[in-house]
């Protein structure tokens, strides 16, 4: 019998190489190659590539009708996944240790169990018993959700069985899962790959929806091959902080719905709760005007999001000011700093610049741009800004300010908070179902920073001399 080759695999990306060595040519990871065997089982003999089948081919007209939907009883739950599982899909959930993946999903199994869906619940990390002790804090211990905790894929798939396929399977975490189908480690490349092939697989087949939590590694991705995201329908990502008592589940790909949708939640004693107003979650309750202070009407896919910017700038005391950026991304905040500098006349070089988004959420909407500029230049003026107006639009390096996309529900958003007026670009398109609220119009960023200026008594700040 010939021996098998080795081979060596990076468990940061995936890619193959025919000898070892400490860094990764495809993905630039350091001490992540490890040797693996060929993905047959030993003494297997090589299969003869089997014969090919004609395939009718159809037209791209035909019947248009949307999949069937299983409601999961969560309403945050249905909207990332665009209104429900689909049967037969392969769904990835993401997210660091701790943030309440688990949670989620055993209360995504009860509210199925509630709506007559069978559900299974594997556990490959903790016992049954530790379920069940989560399950009764959540007040859930009734529910008929089976539970097993098996880590061998050809032992789950013999007991989920050909005959009654649960609606629901949930695999708690795929990287503990491993076949005998393939020669190497749990958790490796390999096995992950394989065990989330077969889950798929089963899913494809028996019409079962397959539901694989996947661990994510120090610079916050998915661990595993990113061909896993691949493989399956749907990743969605948990995103939260320790402290901070929101989660954020976003929808990172979605072949049957809408990406970059996102649902809260509230770690509360008694799990996850839904939280039906987020901008309300992410808004100060004190409505006391303070320098530095923006609200931004955002979108985070078709959900309008109202967020409160807060930006600090003050004289440094050191030969090199710092920009320290909470929530936002840095290179974005040094362009529009650069921005006011050149066509706004205003000095940030000897300042110290410390911009925060509350509540913990990450923004990446260039929408934001004047928000940002509006928090920054309240705080260099000491010139707090009305706590009853928002602030949406996208600046550019000429210094103009370009519309927002969505503008009409960004301003409902906005109107149903109670707030009276919008600071926006002056071309934005008007909407003829906008509520009624004062649309305050500015072409160029340094009007907006003269406007914000001229509002109040504070100390002046160093404006362009018209020529």
């Amino acid at each position: 019998m010939a021996k098998p080759q080795a081979r060596y695999v990076c468990q940061s990306c995936g890619a193959v190489t025919a000898r070892w060595q400490g860094r990764c040519d495809a993905c630039g990871a350091w001490n992540s190659i490890v040797e693996e065997r060929e993905d047959r089982l030993p003494g297997a003999k090589a299969a003869a590539a089997p014969r090919g089948r004609k395939v009718a081919l159809e037209n791209l007209s035909g019947d248009n009708t949307p999949p069937p939907r299983i409601g999961t009883g969560i309403a945050e739950l249905n909207r990332v996944t665009g209104g429900g599982i689909v049967p037969g899909s392969a769904i990835l959930v993401g997210g660091d240790p701790g943030i309440g993946k688990s949670t989620l999903l055993i209360q995504a199994a009860a509210a199925l169990w509630k709506e007559g869906h069978r559900s299974v619940y594997i556990s490959g990390e903790e016992a049954t018993a530790q379920v069940r002790m989560r399950a009764e804090r959540l007040g859930l211990s009734k529910a008929e959700v089976a539970l097993a905790a098996i880590t061998n894929v050809e032992d789950i798939l013999a007991t989920l069985g050909k005959t009654d396929p649960p609606s629901v399977i949930i695999i708690d975490s795929i990287q503990t899962m491993w076949t005998g189908t393939v020669d190497s480690a749990p958790g490796t490349v390999t096995q992950v790959r394989a065990s989330a092939q077969a889950f798929i697989r089963y899913a494809k087949k028996h019409g079962s929806a397959v539901v694989l939590v996947g661990h994510v590694t120090k610079d916050g991705q998915i661990a595993g091959p990113r061909v896993v995201e691949h493989m399956v329908d749907a990743v969605l990502f948990f995103e939260g902080d320790g402290a901070h008592a929101f989660r954020i589940l976003r929808t990172i790909k979605n072949r049957f719905g809408p990406t970059d949708e996102i649902g809260v939640f509230e770690m509360t004693g008694k799990g996850l709760a839904e939280v039906p107003n987020p901008s309300a979650l992410f808004l100060t309750e004190s409505r006391d005007a303070a320098p530095g202070s923006a609200v931004f009407a955002g979108m985070e896919g078709t959900r309008p999001i109202l967020v409160e910017i807060q930006a600090l700038v003050a004289p440094t005391a050191y030969g090199t000011p710092r920009r320290a950026v909470v929530g936002w991304d840095s290179n974005r905040l040094a362009m529009v700093l650069a921005v006011l500098e050149a066509r706004c006349g205003m000095r940030f070089s000897g300042q110290e610049v410390y911009l925060n988004v509350a509540g913990g959420l990450r923004l990446s909407e260039p929408a934001a741009d004047l928000a940002v500029a509006a928090a920054l230049i309240s705080s260099l003026s000491h010139q707090p800004l009305p706590r009853d107006e928002v602030f949406f639009g996208e600046i550019s390096l000429s210094g103009g300010i370009r519309p927002a996309a969505m503008t009409a529900a960004r301003l409902k958003e906005a109107s149903k908070l109670g707030f009276r007026a919008a600071n926006l670009a002056s071309n934005t398109k008007r909407e003829d179902d906008a509520p009624s609220l004062t649309l305050n119009r500015y072409e160029t960023l340094n009007e907006f920073a003269g406007k914000i200026v001229g509002a109040g008594t504070g100390p002046t700040v160093q404006m362009p001399v018209e020529a």
